[in-house]
């Protein structure tokens, strides 16, 4: 079967009449149910829409951390968080050893750039990188935002920056990474703007108020605001003659930030859109319910560009899925710190399998709060918002879905139970589930070669964060620096950046 694919591609590369161009656009905390392609009836994505409608829409597509920088890590490199040692925390460094597609588009002639965000929150200078790795950045237009929180960078502006300043003939690989809708919004913008509160869908983790039904528009809003940026870049490329010999790949890197989603690895945590179209080369308004992660991203442009992945690549191409080739698997995620919520600036590690019927998860440190130490009922994993102070405000059961401490594992049958409500993992029924699917996890996870699998997970803990830090939390909590109580033998480290023992 290898050799057979292997074939095709030659095939395939050698006669297109042209090296495509790669357009990858991003939104920043978006669930997958949140676009109209899937059937939303608040948030209104004509442009998503229209690139599902010239390829192929994703029903199950997972992000390789419901975080921003390891996700977008994963993204890059084609490799699984735990591949990709500081990369894989959230806001640390990025190893220079871990090749990007962009960087080796950029070495292979293309015109290579982005705008808004791109890899981060995050230091990728430290250990050597020139650029982002999502590429040079273009940022120097600017525009009056609409509402609060919405970002001034014109993206739009700055794709036509770009795109004229190519040479003619070049193909180009360009980031768009929104800012949208990563908080904080203005509240109430949403109802502003024309959506009504009676139509959110209010998620069964999540108290229905008329707070969080707003908060849940104002979320709709940006999302919006991603994609009229998004439709502005098709409308050119088609003007320019470009559209149809162009991969565009739109999705997002986590989910929505919310209590119970971005940061965990639940459904709308790690569960998020795609949308791939790439002129006539796939079968317009195809649907793919296959599951799979945006860490296959990387491999499946070398596919279409026609250039050997590196060796550094681990995670498969999607283009016998594009192509329409049935193809069985499953796909892993997990998540290790996100912003500095406990003690000592531990993570919160878990990994987890999700097939099409369940999704599994394996919490590792189940004696550790989920959603950071409660000090002062922070809980600093949950970004602030008003549905954070809501559940606050509740201090009831809502607050316990989010915050309180997790069994080492959790079973969910998401055909029947979307949102990860009820965990089977301690139901007799679902025993020989649960030990096939952890039985199959931790070898994959061996395998992969994840430090918390092969003898020295505590690497994970060492790692530096380069954000905020609370001293509030208690221990170790130097910006920037390595916790030496977790350095392992033979790590290599910048022993500039080591910081003190905790006393």
């Amino acid at each position: 079967m290898k050799v057979v694919w292997c074939l095709f591609l030659l095939i395939f590369c050698v006669s297109a009449a042209e090296r495509p161009n790669i357009l990858f656009a991003i939104s920043d905390d978006q669930s997958w149910p949140h676009t109209s392609a899937y059937g939303d009836n608040i948030v209104k994505t004509p442009a998503f829409d229209r690139v599902a409608a010239k390829g192929v829409l994703f029903d199950t597509a997972f992000c390789g951390a419901p975080q921003c920088s390891p996700s977008r890590a994963a993204i890059t490199t084609g490799r699984q968080i735990w591949q990709l040692q500081e990369a894989g925390v959230h806001a640390s460094y990025f190893p220079k050893e871990y090749k990007t597609y962009p960087k080796v588009l950029q070495d292979a002639s293309y015109q290579v750039g982005y705008t808004g965000k791109g890899w981060g929150p995050g230091d990728y200078k430290h250990y050597g990188r020139q650029e982002n790795p999502a590429g040079p950045v273009w940022k120097n237009r600017k525009l009056k935002n609409p509402a609060r929180g919405i970002s001034t960078t014109d993206y739009t502006g700055n794709f036509l920056d770009f795109m004229a300043a190519k040479k003619d003939g070049q193909p180009f690989c360009f980031w768009y990474g929104a800012h949208e809708p990563h908080r904080s919004y203005e509240f109430g913008v949403g109802a502003k703007n024309g959506k009504k509160p009676e139509d959110v869908n209010v998620p069964p983790f999540l108290p229905d108020t008329e707070v969080v039904r707003k908060d849940i528009l104002d979320y709709a809003y940006e999302i919006e605001w991603f994609d009229k940026h998004l439709g502005n870049m098709l409308d050119h490329l088609e003007k320019i003659g470009e559209l149809d010999n162009t991969l565009i790949i739109v999705t997002a890197d986590n989910g929505m930030p919310f209590p119970r989603a971005k940061a965990n690895l639940y459904e709308l945590g790690a569960h998020i859109p795609l949308a791939i179209c790439w002129g006539k080369n796939f079968k317009g308004g195809s649907r793919v319910k296959t599951p799979v992660s945006t860490a296959q991203v990387s491999a499946t442009i070398y596919d279409a560009v026609g250039i050997t992945k590196p060796a550094t690549v681990t995670q498969p191409s999607l283009m016998p899925l594009l192509k329409g080739q049935d193809v069985t698997q499953v796909v892993f995620t997990g998540r290790e710190r996100h912003t500095h919520a406990r003690y000592n600036n531990w993570t919160y590690p878990c990994r987890a399998i999700r097939t099409d019927k369940f999704l599994l998860i394996h919490n590792m440190k189940p004696d550790r709060w989920p959603a950071g130490d409660p000090k002062g009922d922070k809980f600093y994993d949950i970004d602030s918002c008003p549905s954070k102070t809501e559940i606050l405000k509740e201090n009831g059961p809502f607050l316990e879905l989010s915050t309180t401490k997790r069994p080492e594992f959790e079973l969910f049958d998401v055909t029947k139970d979307p949102y990860a409500m009820k965990n089977l993992a301690e139901n007799p029924e679902y025993k020989t589930t649960v030990a096939e699917l952890t039985k199959q996890l931790h070898e994959q996870l061996k395998k992969d070669g994840d430090p918390r699998f092969n003898g020295y997970g505590d690497i994970f803990e060492s790692y530096p964060r380069i954000s905020k830090m609370r001293p509030i939390m208690g221990g170790f909590h130097e910006k920037g620096k390595y916790n030496p109580e977790y350095l392992q033998p033979n790590q290599k480290v910048d022993q500039n950046k080591i910081g003190k023992p905790v006393k």
